[in-house]
């Protein structure tokens, strides 16, 4: 199994983080990856933590590089993570606040779902 997984679901780019630990090492490849992935389009990302337990200041970091990336574009970045965020790193610096989070990959999807104006015709 590779350590980051990337699909697409129409415009947006789902990816998957397959690794125990996300330190400075993993941040730097994954960064270079997804950058490529943004420089392809790709505005609108979902990053499932599922497969990681820990995330390290400089995952961190990256996360938030990303997220400030898209937004300038026009995108957002949605993290899911089963079972909250409460006991991470991320909670517990106060960065979880700036992210869009989901308990599901669907849930993400879903959110970036416009909802269709009803007439009243």
């Amino acid at each position: 199994m590779k350590e980051f997984e990337f699909r697409h679901h129409g415009d947006y780019l789902i990816t998957s983080l397959n690794i125990e630990k996300a330190t400075f090492q993993e941040a730097i490849e994954f960064k270079s990856l997804i950058d490529e992935k943004i420089d392809e389009g790709f505005n609108n990302i979902i990053i499932s933590l599922n497969g990681c337990d820990t995330l390290d200041s400089a995952f961190i970091g990256v996360l938030v590089v990303i997220w400030r990336k898209v937004r300038s574009r026009g995108g957002s970045l949605k993290l899911v993570k089963m079972g909250k965020f409460e006991h991470s790193i991320l909670h517990l610096t106060g960065a979880i606040e700036i992210f869009d989070k989901y308990d599901s990959i669907q849930q993400a999807i879903e959110s970036f779902e416009t909802p269709v104006a009803l007439s009243n015709n």
